[in-house]
């Protein structure tokens, strides 16, 4: 069977290899897992996930009356952290995960990429769009998400803006005509049903709390500061932030490879220290 995840990751390390745009990235602080996608629903193809951004502000939500208005209770003080991911010692910055089945049937045709292509390009090509449009969101300072930057030094606040594509779809070219082999790429060329047919099945990491994965949490202070001095916070019920129900630390001993099929997904075998992607 192909593993999927493990094709995509060796793509991306020849593609940071060949884009000068994207050269600043190490592929070992980047880990690829498959997340479920079915082909006929909305929703993302891929998406790049940060885990380098540190602590929030503390912070506190509240709950007004939908009547009166009045504040009636608040939350502890907390933070938001992002979760620890190492694998083999080192510590992961970014995941980008991508929705099995439906990246594997993603076209060029009637998306909102196509207009960025000359017409006679494949239909499979968005799907490298989108591998590049995942490592470019990798920001060259490793604290967040890029933000892209106008001629004028001020930033365009839709990071999925014509602006993007453009650049994006430019990347692909540029990867192109550095004459890659073929044999590193030339599995985007197999939808969903095609990869089936040519190689068993399609397999993928995934972290053991699948679906689930690393996400941001919130945290309770440790020690709680005083009561914020807005007079309409005075005597009101606090409420115990609830601990995170997920994992806030991640190894290799997390991963696991999945076998996907359209309907469904099953665990196959426990990844331990061997890391696909």
């Amino acid at each position: 069977m192909i593993n999927y995840t493990e094709r995509l990751a060796l793509l991306m390390e020849d593609v940071v290899s060949r884009v000068p745009t994207l050269g600043f990235i190490d592929v070992r602080d980047v880990l690829v897992f498959a997340r479920p996608g079915r082909s006929r629903a909305e929703g993302a193809y891929a998406t790049c996930h940060c885990l380098s951004l540190p602590p929030s502000e503390p912070g506190y939500y509240f709950w007004r009356d939908h009547e009166t208005g009045r504040i009636t209770r608040r939350s502890e003080w907390f933070v938001t952290r992002s979760p620890h991911v190492s694998v083999g010692g080192r510590q992961i910055q970014y995941l980008v995960s991508f929705s099995l089945p439906r990246y594997c049937d993603q076209s060029l045709k009637r998306s909102r990429k196509e207009r960025f292509y000359h017409p006679t390009e494949e239909p499979w090509m968005a799907k490298l769009d989108t591998v590049i449009h995942e490592l470019y969101h990798i920001s060259p300072d490793l604290k967040g998400i890029r933000r892209i930057e106008r001629g004028d030094g001020t930033y365009v606040a839709n990071c999925h803006g014509h602006q993007f594509f453009n650049e994006v779809a430019d990347m692909v070219q540029t990867y192109l005509s550095t004459r890659p082999d073929p044999g590193v790429y030339d599995f985007l060329r197999y939808d969903f049903d095609q990869l089936e047919a040519k190689f068993g099945g399609v397999i993928g990491t995934s972290f053991r709390t699948f679906p689930s994965f690393p996400q941001r949490f919130i945290e309770a202070l440790a020690v709680q500061p005083p009561s914020p001095a807005d007079p309409e916070l005075v005597g009101v019920d606090v409420e115990p932030v609830r601990p995170p129900r997920g994992p806030q630390r991640y190894t290799e001993d997390d991963l696991h490879v999945r076998h996907f099929t359209r309907a469904t997904s099953r665990r196959l075998v426990r990844k331990g220290a061997f890391r696909a992607a």
